[in-house]
C-alpha cells in the first residue's frame, strides 16, 4: 500500500521500477531521473543528437560505435579511447577488462586522468567511478558535457537543459523521497534568458539605494517573524537553507507546514536545495512572481534571487496594508 501511495506522490507510472522498502535497505539513497525529463525533446537531442554523434564522429577510425550511453559507457572501454583522442594522453590500463573488479580499476585510473584535466575535484565532481559503472545516465551525462565543453568547446550543446530527478531515501519512518532539478547546460541564448526586470536596474544603476531597499525588507520580515521568536540581520546569508523563508511563507500565507515536508535543521547542499526548491513552488502557486528564478542561486547566496523572492512577499503584505489596496510596482 505504501508502494502504492509512492507512486501517487511522486506521479510516476508503475512499470517505472522503483524501490520498495524491502529493495532499499535503511539508510541507503537512490536517485532516478523522472519519466516526464527522459522524454524531453532537448534532453532527447543531447544525448542521442548531439552527444552520442560527437563520440562516433570522434572514434569514427577506430571503428567504435556508441548505441546507448548507459551501457556502453561503463565500463571505461570507450571513454578511455574517448579521452585519450581527445588529451592526446597515453594512459596506462589494460584495453580489455573481463571482471568486475578490473573495470573498476580501469574506470578509476580513466577518471583520475579526466578530473585532472579538468581541473576538478573529486569531491565537486558531478560524478563518479562507482556512479558511471552502476550506469547512472545523470553522472554519466554531467561527465560528457564537462567533456566535451572542455575539449570541443564550439560543439553546439542545446542550451539550459534541466532535468527533474527523483530522490528516495529508505528511513525508518519508510521510504522518503523529494524532487530536485539539475541542470546539464548553461542558460546562454536569448529566447532562454529572462528579460531584466527592475532588480537587475537596480543593482546597475542605483547600487546606493540597494541598501535601502534591504533595511526596508528586513524590517518587514522581522515583523512578521516575531511571533516565532525569529529574527533576521542579514537578507544575503539567513536565507539560504530555505528555512527562514519556508517559515516567512507559512506566517504570511496562511500554511501549514509538517516537519515532514522540510528540513528544520538542513546539513547539507542537498537538504538546503529541497527547502529553497519547495519555497518556490509554493510562492509560484500563490501566483506572487513571475520571474524565473533558480533555487540553486538563492543557496548560493545571490543577494538580487533572495530579494526577489522577499520583495514579492513585502509587495503582497507590507505595501497593500499602507494603501487602500491599490498596485504598487517594484522599487524605483
Amino acid at each position: 500500500m505504501e508502494s502504492e501511495f509512492l507512486y501517487d506522490l511522486l506521479q510516476l507510472p508503475k512499470e517505472v521500477a522503483q524501490p520498495t522498502e524491502e529493495e532499499l535497505p535503511r539508510g541507503e539513497k537512490k536517485k532516478y531521473l523522472s519519466p516526464n525529463s527522459k522524454r524531453n525533446p532537448k534532453f532527447e537531442e543531447l544525448q542521442k543528437q548531439v552527444l552520442m554523434e560527437w563520440i562516433n564522429t570522434t572514434l569514427l577510425p577506430e571503428h567504435i560505435v556508441v548505441r546507448s550511453l548507459e551501457e556502453d559507457m561503463f565500463d571505461g572501454l570507450i571513454l578511455h579511447h574517448l579521452f585519450q583522442k581527445l588529451s592526446s594522453l597515453k594512459l596506462e590500463v589494460e584495453e580489455i577488462s573481463l571482471t568486475s573488479a578490473s573495470q573498476r580499476r580501469k574506470l578509476g585510473v580513466i577518471l583520475e586522468a579526466i578530473n585532472q584535466s579538468l581541473q576538478v575535484e573529486e569531491q565537486q565532481a558531478k560524478w563518479s567511478m562507482e556512479a558511471i559503472f552502476n550506469k547512472d545516465l545523470l553522472a554519466t551525462l554531467h561527465l560528457l558535457v564537462a567533456l566535451a565543453k572542455h575539449f570541443q568547446p564550439d560543439l553546439p550543446l542545446p542550451d539550459n537543459v534541466q532535468v527533474e530527478v527523483i530522490h528516495i531515501e529508505s528511513t525508518k519512518m519508510g521510504l522518503k523521497s523529494d524532487k530536485q532539478v539539475e541542470q546539464l547546460t548553461e542558460c546562454n541564448s536569448h529566447e532562454d534568458q529572462p528579460s531584466q526586470d527592475a532588480f537587475d536596474e537596480l543593482f546597475k544603476l542605483a547600487p546606493e539605494k540597494v541598501h535601502a531597499v534591504k533595511e526596508a525588507i528586513v524590517s518587514f520580515v522581522n515583523q512578521k517573524l516575531e511571533r516565532l521568536g525569529l529574527s533576521v540581520q542579514s537578507l544575503d546569508t539567513q536565507f539560504a537553507d530555505g528555512v527562514i523563508l519556508l517559515l516567512l511563507i507559512g506566517q504570511l500565507e496562511g500554511f501549514f507546514l509538517h516537519l515532514k515536508e522540510f528540513y528544520l535543521t538542513p546539513s547539507s547542499p542537498t537538504e538546503m536545495l529541497h527547502n529553497v526548491t519547495l519555497a518556490l513552488e509554493l510562492l509560484k502557486d500563490e501566483g506572487l512572481f513571475s520571474y524565473p528564478i533558480n533555487p540553486e542561486d538563492i543557496v548560493n547566496k545571490d543577494a538580487k534571487s533572495t530579494l526577489r523572492i522577499l520583495y514579492s512577499l513585502f509587495q503582497k503584505h507590507s505595501l497593500k496594508a499602507e494603501g487602500d489596496g491599490a498596485h504598487h510596482g517594484t522599487p524605483n
